[in-house]
Order: C-alpha cells, then sequence, then structure tokens
C-alpha cells in the first residue's frame, strides 16, 4: 500500500489508493435536500463537530452549517491481504497471502476510531496471521486451516471492537514453500505411500496365511468329525450284529429247548449228535496232513455210544430224568438199535467219501 503525506499551503494532505478510500470518496455536497442510498451511513458535522449519521431515504440538511463528513458502506467488504513471509515453529519460511471480508457496523466509531478502517484492519490481519504461523509447525498449518483461520479473525474481532468493523471471514489462499523444502515434502510423501503400500502388502499376505491356516483347520476338524462319525455308525452296526446273532442264538436255543420237552426228542438229539460227530470224523485229514485219531476208530458203535454219552453228560445240568433215559438208552435193546443204525449211517457215509479215492 502506498501512503504518502505530503504539506501543501500549511495543510496536511493524505493521499492513499482508491480501494483504500472508498469510504470516504465521492462525498455529496449539500443541497439542503439529499437522498441516501440504501445500505449507506453519511457522517453529518455541524460547525466542524459531529452532529448526526443520515439515514437512507430523505433527509433534509442547513446549508453552510452542516457538512457530509464521511460516507460509510454498510455492505460487506472484501479485501485482499498481500502475501508476505512468514516463520513456523519449526523455522520454515513461508510466502501465504489471504482473503478478508469484513463489515462496517458502527459508522461513527468507523469514522472518528481509526483513520483508515480498511489499512488498519489488513496491517492487523498480516500481523496476527504472522503470530499464529509462529506458533504451528510447517505440517498443522497444512492440516490446520481452519483453526487458524479462526484463530484470526478471533484476535481481529478483539483488536477491531473500538473501531466499529466486524471481521466476518479470513481465508488464506496460497502458501508458498521454499523448493527444497517442497522437494522434501514430496520425497516424505512418497516415502509415507510406500510405507502403507508395504503395510497393506504384509497385512494382505497376513490375512491370505490365516485364511489357509483357518481352511486348513476347518478341514482337519471336519475330517476328524467324519471319521469319528464312521467309528460310530461301524461300532453302532457291530453292536447291531453281535445283538442280532445273539437273538438269533438265542431263539434257536429256545427252539431247541421246546423241541426237547416234546416227545422222541432225546432220541432226536441223539441222532443229531451221531450225526455231527461222524462229520467231524469224516473231515478229518483235509486242512492238514497231521491226524490224531482214537484207538478205537474201527469200533463204530462204540464211538456213537461214546457221543451218546457225552450228549447225556451235558443234558445233566439242564434235566434231572436225563441220566435214567440215558442209562436206559445204553442198556436197553432201543439202543443198541439205535447204535447199529448210526453204524449203518456211519458206514454209508465214509463209503461215499471214500469212492473217489479207490477210483
Amino acid at each position: 500500500m502506498l501512503r504518502t503525506l505530503c504539506r501543501t499551503g500549511g495543510a496536511l494532505l493524505l493521499w492513499v489508493t482508491p480501494a483504500q478510500q472508498r469510504w470516504a470518496s465521492n462525498l455529496p455536497m449539500n443541497t439542503l435536500v439529499l437522498f441516501v442510498p440504501q445500505q449507506e451511513a453519511w457522517v453529518v458535522e455541524r460547525m466542524g463537530r459531529f452532529h448526526r449519521i443520515l439515514e437512507p431515504g430523505l433527509n433534509f440538511l442547513i446549508p453552510i452549517l452542516d457538512r457530509i463528513r464521511y460516507v460509510q458502506s454498510l455492505k460487506e467488504i472484501v479485501i485482499d491481504v498481500p502475501e508476505q513471509s512468514a516463520v513456523s515453529l519449526d523455522n520454515v519460511t513461508l510466502q501465504i497471502d489471504g482473503v478478508l471480508y469484513l463489515r462496517i457496523l458502527d459508522p461513527f466509531k468507523a469514522s472518528y476510531g481509526v483513520e483508515d478502517p480498511e489499512y488498519a484492519v489488513t496491517q492487523l490481519a498480516q500481523t496476527t496471521m504472522r503470530s499464529e504461523l509462529g506458533k504451528l509447525t510447517l505440517d498443522k498449518v497444512f492440516r490446520e486451516r481452519e483453526s487458524l483461520n479462526s484463530n484470526i479473525v478471533h484476535s481481529i474481532n478483539q483488536a477491531s471492537d473500538e473501531w466499529g468493523i466486524r471481521c466476518l471471514r479470513y481465508e488464506i489462499k496460497d502458501i508458498h514453500v521454499p523448493p527444497r523444502v517442497k522437494e522434501s515434502m514430496q520425497m516424505q510423501v512418497e516415502a509415507e505411500r510406500k510405507k502403507r503400500a508395504t503395510v497393506l502388502e504384509s497385512e494382505g499376505t497376513r490375512e491370505a496365511a490365516i485364511n489357509v491356516a483357518e481352511g486348513r483347520k476347518q478341514a482337519q476338524i471336519l475330517a476328524s468329525e467324519g471319521e469319528k462319525a464312521e467309528q460310530i455308525n461301524k461300532a453302532a452296526g457291530e453292536a447291531q450284529a453281535v445283538l442280532a446273532k445273539a437273538e438269533a442264538k438265542s431263539k434257536a436255543i429256545r427252539m431247541l429247548s421246546e423241541a426237547l420237552t416234546e416227545q422222541n426228542g432225546n432220541a432226536a438229539a441223539s441222532l443229531s449228535v451221531a450225526e455231527q460227530y461222524v462229520s467231524a470224523f469224516s473231515n478229518l485229514a483235509k486242512e492238514s496232513n497231521t491226524i490224531l485219531l482214537p484207538s478205537n476208530s474201527g469200533d463204530i458203535s462204540g464211538m456213537v455210544t461214546q457221543a451218546m454219552t457225552i450228549y447225556g453228560t451235558l443234558a445233566k445240568t439242564s434235566q434231572k430224568g436225563a441220566p435214567e433215559a440215558l442209562d436206559e438208552m445204553s442198556e436197553g435193546p432201543a439202543n443198541q438199535s439205535a447204535a447199529s443204525q448210526y453204524e449203518e449211517v456211519y458206514r454209508f457215509k465214509m463209503t461215499q467219501k471214500l469212492l473217489p479215492l479207490n477210483n
């Protein structure tokens, strides 16, 4: 800003830029009847002393005595804050500029409280900006621009309250850093991005390994559960088979006991035992070359009698009258006839077994 002071004819003249003199430009003349535009305040002095402020609309003044000294605009004013240098907390020199938004709330204070309201507020904004930047590091300057703007506005309003001016907003336009600092910031950003990429890649690898391990764990659990179910089913099947065999054997024993209680049941049992004995004797030497023969293998009737004696011995525990029946069968003519019948059956079977050998 260019401010020039000069003295002409004993009077002190103040030269400022047009932007700084908007509040005092084109002062109207006192023509008795005046029309004040909307959103403007005309400060009137009577005989060099403040008299009143003209409101928008029709107003009347006394010529010669009344003079319009100041014209204040009540609209919001936008002022460009020039670029200036500031040093941050970490000793980095910054070039920064901004935009200031303000409004005149009290035309009397704005006219008589300060010589040039706009210039005063602009200078205050610059000094406040340098002060606030000195409290922050370079990284925080970029991250906390909103808080920086609000702090500047608060500081300006505290000082400009006596001037009748209210600062509405302050916005930082550009922040310029030295070239070397800018290169360092670029390197820092690239390193940070590489770090993030490495971290993300490692996290992805970890998640993949965790997923694979979890899948293997679930597979092993499912396989063990399947094997467990298979063993349980197998055990249940074997148990059911054992129960079925036991039930079948129980039914067979029950049927056999019922058959033995019937008429001629003992004779049928004797015949069955004799047939099994003869069948077992005939199967000798089929599975092995070693044969153990009794001393009386040629006595057929003796072997049959021996088998009947074994059966009678086993039947003693279940039937009390079984010993007498066995004695009668072994001593009476009926037993002898039965033995002879068994002998004929044995000889017939042995003949059938030996025929292929003779041929």
